[in-house]
Formats: structure tokens, C-alpha cells, sequence
């Protein structure tokens, strides 16, 4: 027997099969049958080492090996998309797609999977990295885990890209979900609060061969690369369905508002029927150079949305009303309900937001409250059934008067029904809140210091501040009591654990590995550049885009700290809030002073040299619009190019616009516009030779 030719023959058919069983739902074999084969394969692959390939079918039963995740950055931010719960409110975001553009949309309208979002890189036709969604811009590196989810083709066929990525969700099917839980009933195990939790949990382990076991299904659903097959976003899909990817079949291509909600209104009720959990739409704008033309908020696509499906509601006796304070200070009541199922989980608390939600629902404890999720992570107190209210009700709920952790007297934010506590640097809550925010991924990325962390060293008088970090000792943190885990309740609304989550054993004391790993972090965290750490300081309002905008504009932290009103309003997206609020920072003695402790740590508060030299001002004051596709650079080269060279990328025309980068495919209907109001069309060299 020719072992090289009998390995080949069973990796092309098992693929083969896999393909009827996960694409085309049409099986030609058994379980029993496909196991045969697989065990056959395992076998002469194990006896002949030399034709290992990592792409081999084998490679899905996964392996006993633990091991940790590394972080990778992704290429392409992994953003969210923005949400939208009418038919009202589709019809706008296909109005203003079109109002941007100036010319007409055809929509993608695609079923939501309610999953885990991954990335899946392909480098000659071969999966080479599995990416989870992180925090956008890095995730975890579960490539083995991947590997063994059959519907994920390890290698493709046909004319494909060199290299390029697909999205899409991993998925448990109800069946398996069910499987699952019964499998843990038995063995007396906590069982999955619903398919999603079970296959992000999943999806975690480090063990390939648990993973194997649990049967994930991953459908994709976008195609990212420097040369794709079709400027049609709904074609690269039926596309990839050729090459071996299994983009789902429930896809439409919509040329106008009736078609789209049309779809939505089928699937609304149909969706109950599918084998995986859905909660909404996602409408795409279907072109990718209208996409491209449209780019990026700072959260999210302009060119899709998801509709999410109408909100499931329970109903629930209301107990008490807590109230928790948040790092910015900012008091936020929360329901305490009894447990009631919604959505797959079991809800005991609810937001009630502030006190004008509270006094239009005429609230009362011991009401029986109507509590929806839906499309909110949170759930939310929607209504009262004033049916079931009796003579012997509870105490109307009021809004608190002082701050519920130091006693301070609360204030209201001007224009706002929100109340906050003014003692900033007094406030547990607070101050806590704002060392989570500082050691975030997206701040300083301090890997090891989490909340259960914090409350350990707070608690036992190490760290005051996000100042103190930087002071701490080997032995200080080996010597330091871990805490049970004391995070906040408010906290606890948005972390609500749920059966697939054991309670860790938090007794005892930090080990040396940890210290080592904290230690290491902190010291690692001096070579971030100085917008995020402008960012992690956590003054209210300053995002990430603000910390950038005020980073570029003046150069260090000397600067920000003694610019006025006047000044701070001339960077771009700083109006009369943002600084005010940075004014009021570092007016703050105790600030000033913390910001001198991060110095003396050798954070980084000024730009680089070389961020610096790479800057220049031949474009201030000129808003560009860039329209079409390019050659020499991408879009987002570009965009790029402008921001250091003083200028502001936009993204519509208007009698603001100076100049309109164009490449080809530019619509006639722009260039109409641009022609009416007088605005310079320039091509890629012209606009090159403006920043040489």
C-alpha cells in the first residue's frame, strides 16, 4: 500500500465530508463511519511523522497539551457595530448612507449570530492564525482551539488570495447545548446559562481536545484583504462558500428599504427555527469601495448597523433599590429583583438608570416589574403592572441624597438626570474605578491587575492611587492577603455571574510568579506612548480619540497643564466640556502630584522624537475628503498622512472641504458636488508631492 497516497486520499475525504455535513447539510456517512476514517487517518500519521501537515483533518480532534494565550495584534480593528431597534431607524441609516455617499446603496442584510467573533488568517490557502475579538485591536491566539471545529476548512480550494482574513462567530448549536448540559447534569457539574456563554467559554480552554469535544460551528461572515475577488461584499461571500468556508445560507442582496425590511419581518419570527441562537440583522452597505468611502467612527462602520430583534420581557418582584458609584463618580440605581429567566440567563438586577426613569415608572417595592434584555447586555426595569399593585405596596423609591460609600452630599449634573459625588480623590468606588480604567487593556494593558487584584492591594493600604503602583515591591505584594474578590455591585450588574462561572478560591497570598508578572507589567507599561497614558489618567470626557487629538496639539504634559479655555478649544474635537474638565484635573493639587509620581516612573508624557519629526503643518487648517480606491497607499495610509501633516480627514462634502483626495472609482455624483462648490480634486501624486 502506498501510505503518502492512502493519508491523502483520507485527509481529501474527510474534508470532502465535512463539507456536505456543516455546508450543505447533506451527509453521505455515518458518525460511525467518519470516526473510522478519522482513526484510520490519526493512526498512519502517527506511524509516519514525515507527512505531517498542520492542516491535516486530524489536526480537529485536538490534543491534551495546556497551554497559555498570546496576545496578537489584529491587522484590521475588530470594531462593534452600532445598534438599531425600528424599522424607522434602518430606513435612516439607509438614507444616510446614501446622503454621504450621493449615490445609491445596495444592502447585504445577513442573520446575527449570537456567538464568539473571530478572525481567521489564511496564508496560501492554509489557516494560520485564529484570532477572538480581544479588545479590538489585540486578541487571544486560539489557533489550536480552531483548528478543531469542523465547518473552519483548514485548507481551502480554488483561486484564492495569498493572504487575507475572514470573520466570522463561533457558535454551539442547540443541539449541542443541550447535549452538553445533560452530559453535565450528570456528572453534577454547573451547567451553561445559554449557547453563547458555553461557546466563548469553550473557545478559552486550554485544552484542544475538551474543545474538540464540545462541537462548535463557526459561520463566516466578512472578507478582508488587499486584492478580494469582488467589489461586491454578498459575491465574496458566495465566493468563499466555494472555496470551503461556510458563509450560512440565509443571505440576501437587497436593492431597497422594502427589501430589507422585509427580510428583517421573515426572520423575526423564522429565526426560532434555526439551529443556533440569532438576536437580530446586520445590514451591510454591499460595496466595498462605498464602504471604504464611508470609513470608521471611533466605535464602529458607518456602512453596517444590526437590528436587534424586539426585547424578551419576564416579569419580577421588586425587593430593594441599591445605588453604586462608578469610577467618574456618577450614581447608578440598580433593581434587586427576585431571580427570574430572560434570554437564556438568570436575572437578578436591573438599571434603573437615574431619578427620572424612576419617577416616570412611579416605582414601589414589592411592585411586579416588567424586565427586558433584548437587544441590552444589561437588563432594565421597562414598566410596572399596576394590575397586580395592592393596598399594602412598599415605600414609593426616591432618589438618594448623599453618596451611599463616603456620605458626601451628591450633586446634579447640570442639564442631566444624573447625580454624582464630588469627592473624587475621598470616594472608594472611585478611586478604585479609576485604577481599572488606568491599567485597561486599552490604557496601560497592565496584565496580572484586575479588580479582585486592586481591592487586595486597596484593602491592605498598598496602593492609593494609579501612582502607588508604580511603588509597589516584590515583597510587598507576595506579603499581601489576597481578598475573596470584593468588586463592586455595580460592577456585579454588568459582570452578573452565571452557572458556567465557578467561584474561584481568591484565599491566601500572591505568589512569587504572580509578583514576577505584575512587576514585569508595570515595568513594560513605561514604553506606552503618551496619548494612552493621556488617556489612562482618566480625565472625565477624554477618550481615546480626545487623548490623541490633545496629544498630537501639544506635544507634552507641561503643555496641557497650563493651556487655558482658549487654547484647549482650538484642538480639534475639544469643545467647552472637554475642557473645562481638563482644566479642573489638573487644578486638582493631588493630581498634579500623581502625574509627578508616573514621571519619576519614567511614564512616557511626551510624544516620541520621532512622532514628533514626523509631524509637520503643510496641511493645518485644510479639511480633506478622500474618495475612490488608491494604488501607492490605502485609505487609511492616508488618513494617516493627513492627521500628521496638520490636516482633518472628513468624511462628506461640504462648503467646509478644501481638497477631495481622489483615486479611481470615484462617484460621478461627488464629482458633481465638488464641481458645484469649487473644491480642488487632487490625484495621488499631486497630493504626495503637497507633504514632501
Amino acid at each position: 500500500m502506498d501510505i503518502k497516497a492512502r493519508i491523502e486520499f483520507l485527509r481529501n475525504e474527510l474534508n470532502r465530508h465535512n463539507d456536505l455535513y456543516y455546508k450543505e447539510a447533506m451527509p453521505e456517512i455515518s458518525d460511525y463511519d467518519y470516526d473510522r476514517m478519522m482513526k484510520e487517518l490519526q493512526t498512519l500519521e502517527n506511524e509516519n511523522p514525515e507527512y505531517y501537515d498542520v492542516s491535516s483533518p486530524s489536526m480537529r480532534v485536538g490534543n491534551d497539551i495546556n497551554k497559555t494565550f498570546n496576545q496578537v495584534k489584529h491587522r484590521y480593528p475588530m470594531l462593534s457595530l452600532g445598534n438599531t431597534y425600528t424599522e424607522a431607524e434602518v430606513s435612516e441609516f439607509i438614507d444616510r448612507c446614501e446622503d454621504l455617499l450621493q449615490e445609491s446603496i445596495q444592502v447585504c442584510a445577513e442573520l446575527k449570530y449570537d456567538g464568539t467573533s473571530i478572525s481567521l488568517t489564511y496564508i496560501d490557502g492554509k489557516l494560520m492564525r485564529a484570532v477572538t475579538r480581544g479588545d479590538g485591536e489585540k486578541g487571544d491566539d486560539v489557533t489550536d482551539n480552531v483548528r478543531t471545529i469542523r465547518s473552519v476548512p483548514l485548507q481551502l480550494s480554488g483561486d484564492y488570495p495569498k493572504e487575507f482574513e475572514m470573520r466570522g462567530e463561533i457558535l454551539l448549536p442547540w443541539k449541542e447545548f443541550d447535549r452538553l448540559n445533560k452530559e453535565r447534569e450528570m456528572q453534577e457539574e454547573p451547567l451553561f446559562a445559554n449557547p453563547r456563554n458555553a461557546a466563548a467559554g469553550t473557545l478559552k480552554l486550554q485544552n484542544s481536545r475538551i474543545v474538540s469535544s464540545r462541537r462548535l460551528e463557526a459561520i463566516l461572515y466578512y472578507m478582508l484583504g488587499e486584492k478580494l475577488p469582488s467589489d461586491s461584499h454578498y459575491q465574496n461571500l458566495e465566493i468563499a462558500n466555494q472555496w470551503g468556508f461556510n458563509t450560512g445560507k440565509h443571505c440576501r442582496l437587497c436593492n431597497s428599504k422594502e427589501d430589507v425590511l422585509e427580510f428583517i419581518r421573515y426572520w423575526d419570527v423564522e429565526r426560532k427555527n434555526l439551529p443556533v441562537a440569532t438576536d437580530g440583522i446586520v445590514l451591510k452597505v454591499d460595496s466595498i469601495s462605498q464602504q471604504e468611502e464611508l470609513g470608521y467612527t471611533a466605535k464602529s462602520p458607518r456602512w453596517a448597523i444590526a437590528f436587534k430583534f424586539q426585547a424578551e420581557q419576564a416579569e419580577s418582584t421588586l425587593r430593594t433599590v441599591s445605588f453604586h458609584v462608578g469610577r467618574t463618580g456618577i450614581v447608578t440605581p440598580v433593581a434587586n429583583l427576585d431571580p427570574v429567566q430572560l434570554s437564556g440567563t438568570i436575572v437578578k438586577r436591573a438599571s434603573l438608570y437615574n431619578e427620572d426613569a424612576i419617577n416616570m415608572l412611579d416605582l414601589h417595592i414589592g411592585d411586579k416589574c416588567f424586565v427586558e434584555k433584548g437587544g441590552e447586555i444589561i437588563p432594565k426595569i421597562v414598566g410596572v403592572n399596576m394590575a397586580a399593585r395592592t393596598e399594602n405596596i412598599g415605600p414609593k423609591v426616591t432618589f438618594i441624597k448623599n453618596c451611599p460609600e463616603c456620605g458626601t452630599p451628591l450633586q446634579r449634573i447640570e442639564g442631566e438626570a444624573a447625580y454624582f459625588c464630588p469627592n473624587e480623590n475621598g470616594c472608594e468606588p472611585q478611586i478604585k474605578g479609576r485604577i481599572e480604567h488606568f491599567v485597561s487593556r486599552k490604557a496601560m494593558n497592565i496584565d496580572g491587575v484586575g479588580p479582585e487584584t486592586i481591592d487586595a492591594f486597596f484593602s491592605n493600604g498598598l496602593i492609593r492611587n494609579i501612582g502607588d503602583l508604580y511603588k509597589l515591591t516584590k515583597e510587598q505584594i507576595i506579603s499581601c492577603p489576597r481578598s475573596k474578590g470584593k468588586i463592586a455591585e455595580s460592577q456585579s450588574l454588568f459582570l452578573e455571574l452565571d452557572s458556567t462561572k465557578k467561584q474561584r478560591d481568591t484565599k491566601g497570598f500572591f505568589t512569587t510568579l504572580l509578583a514576577n508578572k505584575i512587576l514585569n507589567a508595570l515595568h513594560k507599561s513605561t514604553e506606552i506612548p503618551f496619548e494612552r497614558v493621556l488617556f489612562a489618567l482618566g480625565i472625565r470626557f477624554v477618550g481615546e480619540t480626545v487623548a490623541k487629538r490633545l496629544a498630537n496639539h501639544f506635544k507634552n504634559i507641561d503643555e496641557i497643564i497650563v493651556a487655558d479655555y482658549d487654547s484647549l478649544v482650538q484642538v480639534d474635537d475639544v469643545g467647552e466640556r472637554i475642557a473645562r474638565s481638563v482644566i479642573e484635573f489638573f487644578a486638582n493639587e493631588e493630581n498634579r502630584q500623581i502625574v509627578d509620581t508616573l514621571k519619576n516612573a519614567h511614564l512616557q508624557f511626551s510624544l516620541s522624537e520621532e512622532s514628533i519629526s514626523n509631524q509637520t503643518s503643510k496641511l493645518k487648517g485644510l479639511n480633506i475628503v478622500i474618495s475612490g480606491t488608491f494604488e501607492k497607499h490605502s485609505r487609511e495610509e492616508y488618513k494617516q498622512m493627513i492627521e500628521l501633516n496638520g490636516g482633518k480627514n472628513t468624511g462628506s462634502i461640504s462648503a467646509k472641504t478644501n481638497y477631495i483626495l481622489a483615486g479611481e472609482n470615484m462617484g460621478p455624483a461627488k464629482l458633481e458636488k465638488a464641481a458645484k462648490l469649487n473644491i480642488q480634486i487632487l490625484n495621488e501624486n499631486e497630493f504626495l508631492k503637497m507633504i514632501e
